[in-house]
């Protein structure tokens, strides 16, 4: 795996897994704006959209998540030199309530007139405004334990964790080393 320097200034990164011809982040955009595979995951999860988010309109589901798409890569993207994105990111376990080592993070939209965003990003915190992103999910479910995609990017969460950890990185400073060393 490698890390792609979003922000270009060192704050925001985002892993590109071995064998993927762009980083986490990127592919992520790319998937929740494209119909095609938007229209079948709506339809294999109908069950989870229609009983936690009353959504039973496919095309609706769609129209949402692109608009939400748009709104949080304006979010991520934008980003200026003097954002905090640690106003973004909140931890991915909503007891945690202190910081943790290599904590594990969560982007979502905030509340809005007409349902919740299902969309998440997720992130291993590196230091107080320094992120990982390691993936996201389309999640339709209380818990990420209960779907299978979304059990995917508790997975991949803990495999960069397991890397950094591997490479001595608890920190920002210990990444910078290791990218320095590469």
């Amino acid at each position: 795996m490698t890390f792609d320097d979003i922000t270009e200034d060192g704050r925001l990164w985002a892993v590109r897994y071995d064998g993927d011809s762009d980083n986490a982040l990127y592919n992520l955009f790319e998937q929740w704006n494209d119909v095609t595979w938007l229209r079948s995951f709506f339809k294999a999860n109908i069950e989870d959209l229609s009983s936690y988010f009353k959504i039973t309109d496919v095309n609706q589901a769609i129209k949402d998540t692109i608009e939400d798409s748009e709104r949080l890569q304006c979010i991520i993207m934008d980003i200026s030199p003097d954002a905090d994105l640690d106003a973004i990111f909140r931890p991915l376990e909503n007891y945690r309530s202190g910081d943790a080592t290599l904590g594990k993070e969560k982007a979502k939209l905030k509340q809005q007139m007409r349902h919740s965003s299902w969309l998440r990003i997720y992130a291993i915190k590196l230091a107080t405004g320094v992120y990982i992103i390691t993936g996201g999910a389309i999640k339709l479910t209380a818990t990420m334990q209960e779907r299978e995609h979304t059990q995917a990017e508790l997975v991949k969460l803990e495999q960069v964790r397991n890397f950094l950890l591997s490479e001595g990185i608890i920190d920002n400073d210990g990444f910078i080393d290791y990218l320095n060393a590469l």
